[in-house]
C-alpha cells in the first residue's frame, strides 16, 4: 500500500513497480530544509532528484577504500569509465562517510559496526526518498569470519541472526525495546547465486549470518584484550551456531536488513570469508590473497549489475 504522496501507509513495505523509498516519519513533512548533516548534503543546498534521481543500484560496504575502488570496478564493468576521472567523494564536505556514482550506481561506505551503519542507512534512505528514486536495489559487500568454510567462500544471506541465533534486530527507543524483522529478499539472494554460478570463479553459499555488537568477545574470539571463557566454550558455541545455520559473522547485517526492509528496498548482504573461525582467530593469509577474497563480493554484485542492466535494456 503506496499513499498518493508516495509514502507508505504501513509500518513496512514492500518493492512494487515503480515503488518509491518509503519513509516512515511523519515530522520530515514539517522541515523546510531536511540536513543530511553526515553526507554534507541537504535538500536546499543540493538539487537531489538531479543528483541522484537515476539511482537504481546502491551499494555499501564498511571502507571507504573499498567503495571507491567498487565504483572504479563497476564503471569499467559498465563501459562507463572516464580514464581522466579519479571519481570524486560526493562527500566529500565530511569525513564520515564516501560516496561515489556512476550512472546508475551509488556507491557508499558505512564505517564499522550496527551504529555507523544505521547512522548512514537513516540519511541514505532520506536522500534516495527525496531524490523520489524508485525501485532501488541495495547491497551490502563486505568481509566476514566464516563457520565451516573455507577461506574465500562468499555467502549470500537468507536472514541475519544475532549472538543467540535468532533473526531479530533490538534497538532501544525512548527506553523501551523495539524487535524488528531481519529477512532479507530471498529472490534477490536467489539471483546472485545464480549469478555466481554463471561467473564460476568461487565457491558461493546461501546461509544465515551472525551479526553482533563486538569483534572479539562478542564474536568468541580468544586474541581480544579480554577473555572470560576457554577454547572449548569457543568451539561449542561457534558450532552451535554452525548448527543453527549460521555461515559466517560479520557485524552489521542485522540492522541492515531491518532499515531496508522498513524502506521497501529490495536487499541482499554480500560478505567473504576471510577465515574459519573454528580453525582460529586472526588472519594469517597474505596480502595478496586478502585482496583477491576482497574482490569477490565486488565481481558477484557487478555481474548482477550488468545482467539487470542488459535485461533492461533487452526489454525497453
Amino acid at each position: 500500500k503506496v499513499e498518493k504522496n508516495g509514502k507508505c501507509g504501513l509500518k513496512s513495505c514492500f518493492p512494487l513497480p515503480l515503488s518509491p523509498v518509503c519513509v516512515n516519519n511523519p515530522h520530515l513533512d514539517a522541515m523546510k530544509d531536511d540536513i543530511l548533516y553526515h553526507f554534507s548534503l541537504g535538500t536546499r543546498t543540493h538539487d537531489l532528484p538531479a543528483m541522484f534521481g537515476d539511482v537504481k543500484f546502491v551499494c555499501v560496504g564498511g571502507s571507504p577504500w573499498r567503495m571507491k575502488s567498487f565504483i572504479e570496478y563497476i564503471a569499467a564493468e559498465l563501459s562507463m569509465e572516464d580514464p581522466e576521472s579519479e571519481y570524486p567523494n560526493i562527500c566529500a564536505g565530511t569525513d564520515r562517510y564516501a560516496m561515489y556514482k556512476i550512472g546508475p550506481v551509488l556507491s557508499v561506505s558505512h564505517g564499522m559496526g550496527i551504529p555507523s551503519i544505521a547512522i548512514m542507512l537513516h540519511e541514505l534512505i532520506k536522500l534516495l526518498h527525496h531524490a523520489r528514486c524508485t525501485d532501488v536495489t541495495i547491497i551490502r559487500i563486505g568481509t566476514s569470519g566464516g563457520i565451516g568454510l573455507g577461506p574465500g567462500t562468499v555467502v549470500i544471506t537468507k536472514q541475519s541472526v544475532d549472538a543467540t541465533f535468532l533473526p531479530k534486530f533490538e534497538q532501544v527507543i525512548l527506553g523501551k525495546t523495539v524487535v524488528r524483522n531481519t529477512d532479507l529478499d530471498q529472490s534477490l539472494a536467489e539471483e546472485l547465486l545464480q549469478c555466481s554460478k554463471e561467473l564460476n570463479q568461487f565457491e558461493t553459499v546461501i546461509g544465515n549470518t551472525m551479526c553482533t555488537l563486538d569483534f572479539y568477545e562478542g564474536q568468541a574470539r580468544l586474541d581480544g584484550a579480554f577473555c572470560s571463557y576457554t577454547e572449548k566454550d569457543k568451539q561449542d558455541y561457534l558450532k552451535k551456531a554452525n548448527e543453527a545455520g549460521v555461515c559466517n559473522i560479520e557485524m552489521e547485517s542485522s540492522v541492515f536488513a531491518a532499515m531496508c526492509k522498513l524502506s521497501g528496498l529490495r536487499a541482499a548482504v554480500v560478505c567473504v570469508t576471510l577465515l574459519d573461525r573454528l580453525k582460529g582467530d586472526q588472519l594469517n593469509s597474505s596480502h595478496e590473497v586478502l585482496q583477491d577474497y576482497q574482490q569477490r563480493p565486488q565481481i558477484l554484485v557487478g555481474s548482477y549489475i550488468k545482467k539487470q542492466l542488459r535485461a533492461k535494456a533487452g526489454r525497453s
